[in-house]
């Protein structure tokens, strides 16, 4: 799937899953802090929305960012093949996420997530404290601050994600970074 197809497919989904959960354009800009004009743009396909505004509007949707792209990417395969595997970027800072796990329901996700040398991405807390995440450092360097928390990550390095949070993931390096995220769902 290319990046143009993810993208419209995204659209579809924002629009879709809003309109599911009997929600307005402006309750859902309400609950996300993302403007009206913003959404409008985003589901008409306008604009490609940065990774840290389609966390705003998945979490107001009650869904990850995984989610969001998981539903966006749906095709209920048990096998996700790596020529396959969808990969978003995002426009702004660089930052790529290659859905790994066959798109589907299932309680465990893996998102391969690539930042670029002197990538600073914030991210709102989510209100998934339902959802168990670790991050495991495949190469590179990642300082990650998780509200007071600093975290430095090395290849070969695992660290369980706390509660929601505010996030900010930094590559200061020359170099990029990779790292592998597992998020499993806990029963709500």
């Amino acid at each position: 799937m290319s990046d143009d197809d993810l993208n419209t497919r995204l659209a579809a989904t924002v629009h879709h899953t809003r309109t599911a959960r009997g929600l307005s354009v402006s309750v859902l800009a309400e609950r996300s802090g993302v403007s009206r004009a913003m959404i409008g743009k985003i589901e008409r396909g306008d604009v490609q929305p940065t990774a840290a505004l389609l966390a705003r509007l998945a979490a107001a949707l009650e869904l990850t960012l995984s989610e969001l792209i998981a539903h966006a990417e749906g095709n209920g395969r048990r096998l996700a093949r790596a020529d396959e595997q969808p990969v978003w970027s995002d426009p702004d800072s660089g930052y790529r996420r290659r859905a790994v796990s066959p798109p589907g329901n299932g309680p465990l996700e893996l998102v391969e997530v690539e930042l670029p040398p002197g990538t600073h991405l914030a991210m709102i807390a989510d209100t998934h404290a339902s959802i168990h995440r670790q991050l495991w450092m495949l190469e590179g360097h990642l300082e990650l601050h998780e509200d007071d928390d600093v975290h430095h990550l090395g290849p070969g390095d695992c660290l369980q994600l706390g509660d929601p949070a505010s996030r900010t993931f930094i590559n200061s390096t020359p170099k990029p970074c990779r790292y592998l995220v597992a998020l499993c769902k806990h029963p709500r």
